[in-house]
C-alpha cells in the first residue's frame, strides 16, 4: 500500500495551505486554507480541486488562521462530509474567523455585482456566505493536546502545541503501511519560544518526515523584549508631538499581543495613560475567547486571568463594535492608540483610519505583522511616497516603524533549531513561504546535511 503526500496549496507562497495524505483508500487532508489574492485568481484557485472532496475520510486542522481553515465551508459545499479534528480553542476561533470571511465575501460580491450590472456582466456569487460558514463548525471534533486518536483507517494523529496562536497545533501522523509505521510531522505554522501569552512549541520525536513552514526562512527576528521597547519609544514620541498611533493588526493573536505589551508598559508607567481602542468587532470576540480558553495560555497569563487580573482588562482600553463609534475616532483630535484590522491593510476599519490620518506627519503607523507583496501594508512598510486607499491617492507623511520582534512565526535560527531537534529525518518538505525565504532556508538545511526538498503545487511524493 503506497503512502502518498500531495501538496495542494501553500507551496512557494504563504497562503492557501493544504496537503493530502493518501494511504491506500484512506485520504486525509491537512488544513484547507483559503488562497488570498486578486479577485479572479482567488475564485479560480479556491474552487479548483485536484482531488475529490467527497471521498476525504478526515481533515486535521492546525489552527484558525484563514490561510489554513478558510476554504472549509467551500469544501463542504462541494461534498466534504468527514469529521474535522482540531483543538477546542481552534474550533471556536475558526467559527468566528469563517463567519467573518463569509461576511467579507458577501460584501465584496455585492459591490462587484453593482459594477457588473452597470457594464452588462453576469452576477457572481461568493465562495460561501456567513450562514454557510456558521454551519461548517458543526462537523468539528475537539481533540486535546497529546491525545493519540484514530483519524481514519490506518492513520492515527496526535496534536501538540505549536506555540503560534491560541490552540494552534503541530500534527503528528502515524500511518500504518504493511506492518510498518510512517511518522509524519506537520509544523505549519510554527511559533517561537518565549512569546507572551503562549507556551513554547513542543518538539515531536521519532519523525520520519517533516512538512515545515518557511515564512521567515531567510530572516532573523529581534528578541521579543525589543518589541516592548520599540513600542514604548514609538508611542512616547507620537504623544510628544500630539499625534495618533495607528496599529494595523491581525485580529487573531497579534491584537491580543499588542494589548498585552501596552498593559505591561502602563503597569510599569513607561508610557502615559492615553485612550486605547481596539476597533474591531471580530477582535473583541476573539479576545473574549482568549479569556474563555485561558487553559491554552501560558501559566502566568492563565493565573492572572483566574485571579481577575486579565491583561485585556485595562481601564483606558475600549473595544469598539459600533461603526459610528469607529468613525467618531477620526473626528477626535486627542492623542490615542487605535488597533484595527486588517493586518495587511487590505480591508477593514484600518483603511478608514489610514485615510484620515496618513497624511499628518504627527501621526505614527506601527507595523507589527507580516505584510505580503502587493498589499497596501507592504507599500506602507516600503514607505512609498503615495499610496492608494479606496481608489484615492494619499501622501504618506505619517511616520512608519516596523516591529518585527512581535512575529508569531519562527525565524531562520528557530526553524533550523526545530529541525535539528527532530533529527534524524528522511526528508524535510519546505512549504508556506515566498520563494526567496524558502530557498534561503533550503540552502542552510542542505549545508547542514539535511535532506530538504521544495515541492511545487499539486506535486505528489511517495513516503517509504
Amino acid at each position: 500500500m503506497p503512502v502518498k503526500l500531495k501538496f495542494l496549496g501553500g507551496v512557494m507562497t504563504v497562503t492557501g495551505s493544504s496537503h493530502l495524505i493518501a494511504a491506500g483508500k484512506t485520504e486525509v487532508l491537512l488544513d484547507a486554507g483559503l488562497f488570498q489574492g486578486h479577485r479572479d485568481e482567488f475564485y479560480k484557485i479556491n474552487t479548483t480541486f485536484d482531488y475529490n472532496p467527497r471521498v476525504i475520510n478526515a481533515l486535521v486542522l492546525s489552527h484558525a488562521h484563514i490561510d489554513h481553515c478558510g476554504n472549509i465551508p467551500n469544501l463542504i459545499k462541494k461534498g466534504l462530509r468527514c469529521k474535522i479534528y482540531t483543538t477546542s480553542a481552534t474550533r471556536d476561533l475558526a467559527g468566528l474567523m469563517l463567519e467573518d470571511s463569509g461576511k467579507i465575501q458577501e460584501e465584496d460580491i455585492k459591490y462587484l455585482n453593482k459594477i457588473n450590472r452597470r457594464i452588462g456582466l453576469p452576477k457572481r456569487a461568493p465562495l460561501y456566505t456567513k450562514k454557510e460558514a456558521s454551519r461548517a463548525t458543526k462537523i468539528f471534533r475537539p481533540i486535546s493536546y497529546g491525545q493519540k486518536f484514530c483519524v481514519a483507517k490506518n492513520v492515527y494523529a496526535t496534536l501538540v502545541d505549536a506555540g503560534h496562536i491560541l490552540g494552534s497545533a503541530i500534527t503528528v501522523l502515524d500511518i500504518k503501511d504493511n506492518g510498518r509505521n510512517i511518522r509524519l510531522g506537520y509544523a505549519v505554522d510554527l511559533g517561537r519560544k518565549n512569546l507572551p501569552l503562549l507556551n513554547d512549541p513542543v518538539i515531536p520525536k521519532n519523525l520520519d518526515y517533516l512538512i515545515m513552514e518557511s515564512t521567515y526562512g531567510g530572516r532573523l527576528h529581534a528578541p521579543i523584549e525589543e518589541a516592548q521597547s520599540k513600542l514604548r519609544e514609538a508611542v512616547s514620541r507620537t504623544l510628544r508631538r500630539g499625534g495618533k498611533v495607528l496599529i494595523p493588526s491581525f485580529t487573531l493573536e497579534r491584537t491580543q499581543e499588542v494589548v498585552y505589551f501596552l498593559n505591561e508598559l502602563l503597569k510599569e508607567k513607561l508610557i502615559s495613560s492615553i485612550p486605547i481602542y481596539v476597533d474591531s468587532p471580530l477582535a473583541t470576540d476573539i479576545t473574549e475567547m482568549f479569556e474563555y480558553h485561558s487553559d491554552y495560555l501560558d501559566k502566568k497569563t492563565g493565573d492572572d486571568i483566574a485571579r481577575g487580573n486579565s491583561p485585556f482588562g485595562l481601564l483606558n482600553l475600549r473595544f469598539i463594535r459600533d461603526q459610528k463609534e469607529s468613525k467618531a475616532l477620526n473626528a477626535d483630535k486627542r492623542s490615542m492608540i487605535i488597533i484595527a484590522g486588517s493586518g495587511m491593510c487590505e480591508s477593514g476599519r484600518i483603511l478608514h483610519h489610514l485615510q484620515n490620518n496618513i497624511e499628518d506627519s504627527r501621526n505614527m503607523i506601527i507595523v507589527v505583522g507580516y505584510m505580503a507583496r502587493d498589499t497596501l501594508g507592504r507599500r506602507i512598510v516600503d514607505r512609498e511616497k503615495f499610496v492608494r486607499i479606496f481608489g484615492v491617492e494619499y501622501e504618506l507623511n505619517a511616520e512608519v516603524i516596523t516591529v518585527n520582534a512581535m512575529s508569531g512565526h519562527a525565524d531562520q535560527r528557530e526553524l533550523l533549531e526545530f529541525v535539528s531537534s527532530c533529527l534524524p529525518l528522511k526528508r524535510v518538505f519546505l512549504v508556506h513561504g515566498e520563494e526567496e525565504q524558502i530557498r534561503a532556508l533550503y540552502g542552510m538545511l542542505v549545508g547542514k546535511g539535511v535532506n530538504a526538498y521544495i515541492p511545487v503545487k499539486n506535486e505528489e511524493v511517495l513516503l517509504d
